[in-house]
């Protein structure tokens, strides 16, 4: 991808950009491409996972738990920690 096709991925939505990787993984995967347009797709390839797994990224970290209270109530949130 050039510096223009980066920035198209700008506003892309996360299930848009995981289809184009899709695709991308397709055509590599059937040899549908000479080596140069492999290399490429590879190279958009790479740039869609990233976006993808920034967008994921920042999912994740919007997400909160629901803390409970000795009452079983809820009592408020906490950000979601993975580790």
């Amino acid at each position: 991808m050039t510096g223009a096709d980066t920035a198209s991925l700008d506003g892309l939505s996360f299930e848009a950009a995981l289809a184009r990787l899709e695709k991308i993984v397709h055509q590599l995967e059937a040899g549908e491409v000479d080596l140069e347009a492999s290399i490429g797709l590879y190279e958009q390839g790479q740039q869609l996972k990233a976006y993808c797994e920034a967008k994921l990224k920042a999912a994740q970290a919007r997400i909160e738990l629901i803390q409970v209270g000795p009452d079983g109530e809820p009592k408020g949130t906490r950000p979601f920690d993975t580790e």
